[in-house]
């Protein structure tokens, strides 16, 4: 078998087929590994190999993702090689061994099949002179010089010192340096070009010293900080040797850029002085960091907060009383005291501009128009909207935001709207304010304080941006299905507003000017296509929905409205109008009805009016009597309050047994129970003391109660009637159900202004303050 060396021939063809390299350059006499993957690549070396194993090796001029192999592309010089060995791991990779011959010169292209072949003319050497001082002088320089940069790359193998001494030829020693150094492509494809040997040897001379220059810096730089280095000051050497080369390469710095900007975002933000002075703190920290340091990104994301922020950026509001109100009551039906309310701090605004704004509570049953209004009254207003959901939220940091010392931290969900809105006086909605929690992770309620008090939030400190931003332009509103789980401290910051609930006949507008175009346009219908009589709207709203908002009531509308689009898209109808007798396909048998009549024509059965987070309700107690010894059970899943009224309503009951015209043994051989129906449900408050002082009455008198009629009141031992809560949630629901006469206490008659004229023309109210009237009116003989 030939040695390789014996391969290479005597005369080397003119006509070459050309490889392009795309990282590297080939020198003559020297060896290069290669890997080959184009599929036309692979079929020049399989043809390379069956001939005389010489290809042609070119340099390219684009980089290898933009691989081309246009003759326009490639340079006029390269190298001639000899393919030593090549190995194929697959078909379409194939594995190089090359040595250089010689120096050519590209006279012409030939587009070949399907690879590029070239005419070429071969360079012979210039300048070489034997015993020419000059050339051994620049061979003794590059040969020191390049010792040196073999002591101080740990890439290079030391035995190439000796390889190097052992060189006699320049053109040889000049084109080995050149392609062992660590240089850009360009500069090994000048080297290349030059034929003129003095001149290669200057060139590499030069391109030698940069590189010298380079690693004598980074090994200066080495010893500099190489004491006690732990894991940070490793980085910094790092950081501060890359700085450093990149100012020999004369390369601008990217870093310096982006100080710049934050620079520029600080000057234009109008920052409050306390802020300004914090930016300018932590900008000092970013210049002296570096972009791969984690501590980097905390400060540059902080900043991006900072200067986001709309410090001194507000909407200028619309102070147009009327053009506001009608707005208000395009958006919204009914809801007059929310909507008075908002005039007034109009007025106010109007008269004194740096009024703060109030903190409103809008507290009522789901579905009756809190979140939506507090979008008209943005709109209103002028301002930007912005709501967030507190239902669920356990962590303080949600709304004071995390600390900057870990990891992800942002500023709170206040900051973010805030930000998100692009305006300092927007108007906040903080939703479901009854349903925050608290763990072990902190109060968050308890972080409202601060949010919602105007004598406060003028100065609100994020725990992330740890500067004072000024709340106290912005119109904050809060919601809540009840009260009751919200702290008194928070309460009492609070101007609340009660949203009850509406009477058949606002539904029945609402639902003609909101609600079915909104369902119409949501099933791409069109308002000829369908109608609804108001007999129908009635079944729906009577026979559907038992609720005091209007969730249900759309939901049904859009039942109906799916129902007609499919007809419409089977080409079954052209149009519907829907009246009474064409619901029930749409929407099935009924879920209610009025039976309340029927319910309480038994002796023992009473109506009560109870209050719930979702509106009023109708109570139905009932009480029986049986054989026994004093007992007295309570069903119905009543609470502590309620089993107490029941006690108590008994004990009056057998004081007054001889008035009331009761055998006084009766109690001695008779057990009572007394059940409140939906058992599943928890109920509990004292208004049922009324009812359930009633039902026993009727019970033991053998006298049922009067048609129509509801009840509602706590009492006490000596029979008088004390006010309750709730009055306007449960006249509404006495409306709904068809109720007509009505029992409540005497101190609540004033309750009645913030109930519809409707309801009270249509319901009888009787006032009572002591027991014994409330029997008078509530029982009859049968």
């Amino acid at each position: 078998m030939k040695h390789p060396q014996d391969l290479i021939p005597k005369n080397i063809p003119t006509l070459l087929p050309i490889l392009p390299l795309f990282d590297t350059a080939l020198f003559p006499k020297m060896v290069l590994p290669l890997i080959v993957m184009a599929q036309d690549s692979i079929q020049l070396i399989d043809e390379a190999m069956a001939k005389d194993r010489i290809i042609g090796i070119l340099v390219s001029k684009t980089s290898y993702e933009d691989e081309t192999e246009a003759p326009d592309e490639l340079y006029n010089v390269g190298s001639s090689a000899l393919i030593l060995k090549m190995a194929k791991t697959d078909e379409n990779k194939a594995q190089l061994l090359v040595q250089g011959l010689s120096r050519f010169q590209v006279k012409k292209f030939v587009k070949g099949q399907p690879y590029l072949k070239a005419k070429v003319k071969h360079i012979k050497e210039k300048g070489i002179k034997r015993h020419d001082k000059r050339i051994e002088a620049l061979m003794a320089n590059i040969v020191g010089q390049f010792t040196k940069v073999i002591a101080l790359s740990p890439g290079l193998p030391q035995e190439m010192e000796a390889m190097l001494n052992s060189i006699r030829e320049p053109d040889i020693l000049a084109d080995m340096v050149a392609s062992t150094l660590n240089i850009r492509i360009e500069e090994k494809q000048r080297v290349l070009e030059t034929t003129n040997i003095k001149k290669r040897l200057n060139e590499v001379t030069r391109l030698l010293y940069h590189q010298l220059e380079i690693l004598e810096l980074g090994n200066k730089i080495q010893s500099q900080v190489q004491g006690d280095m732990d894991k940070r000051q490793r980085e910094y050497y790092l950081r501060e040797q890359l700085k450093a080369i990149k100012e020999e390469l004369g390369e601008h710095d990217e870093d310096s850029l982006e100080t710049d900007e934050y620079r520029a975002k600080i000057d234009k933000s109008e920052l409050p002085e306390e802020a300004l002075k914090e930016a300018e703190r932590e900008l000092k920290r970013l210049s002296r960091m570096h972009p791969s340091s984690s501590e980097y990104t905390v400060s540059s994301t902080y900043l991006d907060w900072l200067t986001a922020l709309p410090w001194n950026h507000g909407t200028e509001d619309n102070l147009d009383i009327k053009k506001a109100r009608k707005a208000l009551n395009h958006d919204h039906y009914g809801l007059e005291k929310a909507k008075k309310r908002i005039i007034e701090y109009l007025a106010v605004r109007k008269l004194k501009p740096d009024s703060k704004g109030p903190i409103l509570c809008f507290v009522g049953p789901p579905g009756t128009g809190k979140t939506s209004l507090g979008r008209s009254i943005a709109n209103a207003l002028g301002r930007k909207f912005i709501r967030i959901s507190l239902g669920g939220v356990r962590d303080e940091a949600e709304i004071r935001g995390h600390r900057r010392t870990y990891v992800g931290a942002l500023p709170g969900r206040i900051i973010q709207g805030i930000r998100r809105a692009g305006s300092n006086n927007p108007v906040f909605m903080l939703d479901e304010i009854d349903k925050v929690g608290s763990d072990f992770r902190g109060d968050p309620s308890a972080a409202l304080l601060e949010v919602l008090d105007p004598e406060q939030n003028f100065s609100f400190s994020d725990h992330y941006l740890d500067v004072a931003f000024d709340l106290s332009k912005v119109m904050f509103i809060t919601t809540a299905n009840m009260l009751d789980t919200v702290p008194p401290a928070l309460r009492d910051r609070m101007e609340v507003l009660e949203l009850s609930g509406y009477t058949e006949d606002e539904k029945i507008k609402i639902a003609t000017r909101y609600l079915i175009p909104r369902q119409r346009n949501a099933h791409g219908l069109k308002a000829a296509q369908i109608q609804f009589n108001q007999g129908a709207l009635n079944h729906i709203i009577s026979g559907y929905t038992r609720e005091a908002g209007l969730r249900n009531l759309e939901r049904e509308i859009a039942a109906v409205c799916r129902g007609v689009a499919t007809k419409i898209a089977e080409n079954e109808v052209k149009s519907v109008r829907i009246k009474v007798k064409d619901i029930r396909p749409y929407l099935g048998q009924l879920r209610f009805t009025r039976q309340i009549s029927e319910r309480t024509l038994t002796p023992g059965v009473v109506m009560g009016l109870a209050w719930t987070p979702t509106g009023g309700a109708l109570l139905f107690i009932e009480a029986t009597a049986m054989k026994g010894k004093k007992g007295l059970t309570l069903t119905g899943q009543l609470g502590g309050v309620m089993k107490e009224s029941a006690t108590a309503a008994l004990s009056f009951i057998r004081t007054n047994a001889d008035t009331m015209g009761i055998d006084e043994d009766f109690f001695d051989t008779h057990d009572i129970h007394i059940h409140v129906p939906a058992g599943a449900t928890p109920k509990d408050g004292p208004s049922a003391g009324v009812t359930m002082m009633t039902a026993l009455a009727s019970l033991l008198t053998s006298k049922i109660v009067a048609q129509d009629l509801a009840m509602t009141g706590e009492i006490t031992l000596r029979g008088n009637v004390l006010p309750v809560g709730g009055i306007k949630e449960k006249m509404l629901a006495a409306h709904r159900a068809g109720i007509k006469t009505v029992i409540m206490p005497q101190w609540n008659e004033k309750d009645l202004e913030d109930i519809p004229e409707k309801v009270k023309n249509e319901i009888k109210f009787h006032f009572v303050d002591d027991m014994t009237d409330v029997l008078k009116i509530a029982l009859k003989d049968r």
